[in-house]
């Protein structure tokens, strides 16, 4: 919506054009008329629209065309005065104004022009009927206002006119040759329609009704007056109603009829509330709301955004498989202006055996997309109406902005639920199938991806410690087996924790590792993990002057892990929650990331998943809650300490 409004007042010569300003400013005739009237400013807060709007006179005795013309290009609305008893005054609105208007115009973006009957008071009859083909022939034409600057007559709605003109303009909206609304407008208002329906059941009923008419201006309707919107839909179209809800028909009916009775400020109000500019595109500031956000931050979606997406995800799961198919994941995103999710994605999240995606999947996307491109996140949001279903002054207000990494690291404990892991290793070691494989794809299923739908990201829930925590896994690409200080940039680095992969099968793929290692993390606090792929293959002796097992004891890391993709079953995830473990922790550097059963760490697991840990968990909580006495939580305590002692 526009900050101010500049008016414009032409015509011919002792037409009243002074006389119709003076009148508007003083409340009374003036005795007399200068030749010109300066231009005034009529605050905001005086106007019914609350807008400041200028109001410029325009003299021919005193301006030159050339002064014309530049009033003309600054000007929001222009009205064109004729004198209702002066023939030639009218014939010149045709002859003289619009054309001159109009060629100092483009096409497209032309001002609205009011017509200005003024000195009624001089007549008995109404000169509407010379007025109205002239309205007809050019669509500029918003309105035409007969009045009197002497009897005072419909001088304050003449300008209010005006500015409705520039604020709540026809032209976007309407077509009157064809007495129907544009595409534009059509495109916009189906969009409104399909966010308001909440349980997308191509109806709006009257709570949604409601709902809407709260969100847009800010009062319910009453059950009498929602029949009655809904009685005139149903007399002018048979389809508008449907199971005593409003169709899309019958709500761009309504509208229609808004708009050609005059009130398309209604439907104006409706537009602006959804994010609409004057041209129908949604504004930079609705779609961008501002966001700060801190070096060595990252950004997470909040419980709030979860609900608002997972009744998304519901609203759009007709067929209730837990899984979005291609028509279902396109009914979703019929409000965006373009497809956002292409083909890649379906390798990048879970999906089922369709290849659809599903819910785990669905919300993974969503997490990737808000930690890797908060804008495009913010983007997304707002096309989906995520301020206007959830109440929000912005959909900024779905974001979670984590703290800075080095304080997580201080206090040795995270409130991130996000975390990456770049993935790196020579051409050919096996990255890709390790990605794949945390999205439970075997190799068999592997092979069935596209080449050209291939994803370097993949992401997907881990649980460490019964927290659920999302694991993003990144495929760095480098050129060549050969690492030089070009082949990883600091985008590459930046990571909670790193996966340094080798083909056990092949004798020069460990040393790659191992010169990354030496080469970026080696004096870095990113914790580190060395993956032996392929394991399903014969294991070979790596060219290295170390072996991997030694590397890794030199420089305190866990031991190699033993990997492979080519399972009958779907691929383990233990090695997943691991490297979750590592990101969470990064300050507790476990030696043993193996599944022995007989080291410390493995123990510590088996122990925290226990039938008894879970049965002393239960007594404790009992105990507690009926306020036992003290000696018999004393005695889950001692259980706990001998279990514990036995196992070591």
């Amino acid at each position: 919506m526009r900050k101010d409004v500049r008016i414009l007042l032409v015509g011919e010569p002792k037409v009243g054009k002074t006389s119709l300003i003076m009148s508007l400013v003083s409340e009374e005739f003036p005795d007399e008329v200068p030749m010109r009237a300066e231009e005034i400013t009529i605050p905001a807060d005086v106007t019914p629209e609350r807008v400041p709007t200028h109001i410029v006179d325009y003299s021919e005795a005193e301006q030159s065309d050339e002064q014309l013309y530049q009033e003309i290009s600054k000007a929001n609305v222009i009205c064109i005065v004729y004198s209702v008893n002066n023939k030639n005054s009218i014939e010149q609105v045709t002859s003289r104004w619009i054309p001159l208007i109009n060629d100092r115009m483009d096409k497209d973006s032309r001002v609205p022009l009011i017509l200005v009957g003024n000195k009624s008071d001089l007549v008995e009859h109404s000169s509407m009927e010379t007025i109205l083909p002239i309205m007809n022939q050019y669509t500029e034409i918003e309105t035409c206002v007969e009045c009197s600057a002497k009897n005072l007559k419909n001088i304050s709605e003449l300008f209010y006119y005006a500015q409705k003109a520039v604020l709540h303009p026809t032209g976007p909206l309407y077509c009157p040759e064809e007495k129907e609304m544009k595409p534009a407008c059509v495109k916009a208002l189906t969009r409104i329609f399909k966010v308001t329906d909440l349980d997308n059941d191509g109806i709006l009923n009257d709570a949604e009704l409601n709902f809407f008419q709260r969100t847009c201006f800010n009062t319910p309707l009453a059950p009498q007056a929602l029949e009655d919107v809904k009685n005139v839909v149903r007399k002018n179209m048979s389809d508008g109603v449907h199971d005593n809800g409003l169709t899309l028909k019958g709500f761009l009916f309504l509208h229609t009829l808004f708009i050609q009775r005059g009130r398309h400020e209604t439907t104006w109000t409706v537009l602006r509330r959804f994010g609409y500019d004057d041209d129908l595109e949604l504004t930079q500031d609705y779609l961008f709301p501002p966001l700060k956000i801190p070096p060595d931050c990252t950004t997470e979606l909040n419980h709030n955004a979860y609900l608002f997406l997972q009744s998304l995800f519901d609203k759009h799961d007709q067929d209730r498989d837990c899984a979005l198919s291609p028509d279902e994941l396109k009914d979703l995103f019929k409000v965006f202006p373009y497809m956002p999710w292409g083909p890649d994605v379906n390798n990048t999240v879970c999906t089922n055996d369709h290849g659809w995606i599903t819910y785990q999947g669905y919300l993974s996307q969503w997490t990737l997309t808000t930690y890797l491109d908060v804008q495009r996140c913010l983007e997304y949001l707002g096309y989906l109406g995520y301020s206007i279903i959830s109440e929000q002054e912005s959909q900024a207000a779905a974001i979670t902005v984590t703290r800075d990494k080095k304080i997580d690291l201080q206090k040795k404990q995270t409130q991130r639920n996000v975390f990456r892991c770049n993935v790196i290793g020579m051409k050919g070691c096996g990255k890709s199938g390790f990605l794949q494989a945390f999205l439970g794809r075997n190799l068999m299923r592997q092979r069935q991806l596209r080449e050209d739908h291939r994803s370097f990201y993949a992401i997907s829930t881990t649980y460490v410690y019964g927290q659920e925590k999302y694991l993003l896994l990144h495929e760095v690409f480098t050129e060549s087996e050969l690492l030089s200080e070009a082949d990883l940039s600091d985008a590459d680095l930046a990571c909670d924790v790193v996966c340094l992969v080798y083909d056990s099968s092949n004798t020069r793929s460990f040393e790659f590792c191992a010169k990354v290692f030496k080469q970026h993390f080696m004096d870095s606090k990113t914790p580190c993990m060395i993956v032996a792929a392929k394991s399903d293959l014969h294991e070979v002796k790596q060219q290295c002057s170390v072996s991997p097992l030694d590397f890794c004891r030199k420089h305190k890391m866990p031991p190699p892990q033993a990997f492979t993709c080519n399972t009958l079953e779907i691929p383990s995830k233990d090695i997943y929650t691991k490297l979750t473990t590592m990101a969470m922790y990064p300050h507790a550097r476990l030696r043993c990331m193996c599944a022995c059963n007989r080291c410390t760490f493995c123990l510590c697991q088996n122990l925290l998943n226990s039938d008894l840990l879970q049965s002393v968990k239960t007594k404790l909580y009992t105990a507690v809650l009926h306020r036992c006495s003290l000696p018999c939580v004393w005695f889950a305590v001692v259980v706990i300490a001998l279990h514990l002692f036995a196992s070591f």
